[in-house]
């Protein structure tokens, strides 16, 4: 799971200093997965075929989705998934409509990352409904395809997401969960690594391939961050990551 790719902290795009990655980080790691064997798909062809197959995914939809990832893919032959913030559409260093139509046309998946970025646990019943539903439709009429993914702005989500996710028409549903996704069973969230800019390619690779302790590391960190934001709740651990990441 990428978010934005950029060089620095200048340019168009809208920088993190943890998520941002830099173009040379992004291409190395597709290099690395070409190299071993890894087939990019889509997720309608994650259980079609042999072999080892990985999902590429992005979220929010930074313009550097276009403007850097869809060259490097495209030059490698790979696909890609890009969950979008139908929103951020048009805003400054977000993605336009014709990036989304652009992203379509090259054979990239365009999904949902919610209408807002609003986390959808925190919504009643009848926002959730509207966020992923109008989300679905904006998408839909941007990129002239079918959307049929959702994943979960913050990875907040559980069962009552995820039925109303499929009861829209979504046939997967992605939280952020580290993990590999061998055994998943169907309607299960997929899980996701979240690629960062401070990773290194053999801590790329160990986390793929889900094997020695780089997992066991990851897991653990991600089940430490989800204290504080079950202490502070949603709202109040995003403000204080935002003031954190401003400094």
């Amino acid at each position: 799971m990428y978010h934005g790719l950029h060089a620095g902290e200048s340019g168009s795009g809208c920088f993190d200093s943890i998520y941002s990655v830099t173009p040379e980080s992004f291409a190395a790691q597709l290099d690395w997965l070409r190299a071993n064997g890894y087939r990019s798909v889509r997720l309608d062809d994650m259980g079609a075929g042999e072999g080892k197959r990985v999902v590429i995914s992005f979220d929010d939809g930074d313009v550097s989705n276009a403007t850097v990832a869809l060259p490097a893919l495209r030059e490698r032959g790979m696909v890609a998934e890009f969950f979008v913030t139908s929103d951020f559409i048009g805003q400054r260093g977000m993605l336009t409509a014709h990036d989304v139509r652009a992203l379509a046309d090259a054979g990239m998946g365009i999904q949902s990352h919610g209408r807002s970025h609003r986390l959808l646990e925190d919504l009643d019943d009848e926002a959730l409904y509207a966020e992923l539903r109008d989300s679905k439709a904006r998408l839909e009429s941007a990129s002239g395809m079918p959307v049929v993914a959702v994943a979960f702005p913050g990875g907040c989500g559980g069962g009552r997401e995820r039925d109303v996710a499929l009861g829209l028409g979504y046939r997967h549903v992605l939280g952020s969960v580290p993990g590999c996704n061998r055994g998943r069973r169907p309607h299960e969230c997929y899980q996701r690594i979240a690629i960062t800019r401070a990773m290194a390619l053999p801590e790329f690779s160990g986390l793929v391939a889900w094997r020695g302790w780089r997992p066991r590391l990851a897991s653990l960190r991600f089940r430490a961050l989800r204290v504080p934001k079950q202490l502070l709740g949603n709202d109040r651990y995003q403000r204080l990551r935002a003031r954190l990441l401003a400094r």
